[in-house]
């Protein structure tokens, strides 16, 4: 197994170990994205999750894909998944409504917690991006309380989700 890393605008996040032969259905992915060929990417994607359905570094994967191609559904379906998986890594309520500051250390930057931080944040912009701008808004709000510090970069949409909300 070999730590996948993704880089962040201010720092390094991990999460999580991949199998090789995992990560190999996750290379050549990347390589089909690059050459245009979505439709393998996808499959590539789907074999990687099926051959390990709770590894994180896929599900971010396979989220995000969706999101680049602008089909929110299956990135917001993904998330939820990704936010389960985590939840049940990190043994804390996977509802983002039934979540304290006490359930977890949301301030460690590597690991199941922050990886659900990280999801909750993508799920906040997909939500968003679908019209659903209150629901962002809480989201919002409990990620203020769960992640003061904003170690996920949740800012930029909140900036974003109040300049939505505001009355014109």
């Amino acid at each position: 197994m070999r730590p996948i890393e993704f880089k962040i605008p201010d720092g390094r996040m991990a999460f999580g170990d991949v199998p090789e032969h995992i990560d190999v259905r996750l290379q050549e992915a990347v390589k089909a994205r690059l050459a245009g060929d979505l439709a393998r990417a996808e499959r590539m994607l789907w074999e990687a999750h099926n051959l390990g359905p709770r590894i994180l570094p896929v599900l971010y994967a396979l989220y995000k894909f969706y999101f680049n191609q602008r089909r929110l559904d299956e990135a917001e379906r993904v998330a939820l998944i990704g936010l389960d998986a985590a939840a049940r890594q990190g043994c804390f309520p996977a509802d983002w409504r039934r979540l304290a500051p006490s359930n977890a250390d949301w301030s460690a930057v590597i690991g199941p917690a922050h990886f659900y931080l990280f999801t909750l944040k993508a799920l906040t912009f997909i939500t968003l991006r679908s019209g659903r701008v209150d629901e962002a808004l809480e989201m919002l709000a409990k990620l203020r309380e769960l992640d003061p510090a904003d170690t996920v970069g949740y800012g930029v949409i909140a900036a974003l989700a109040e300049r939505v909300a505001e009355p014109e």
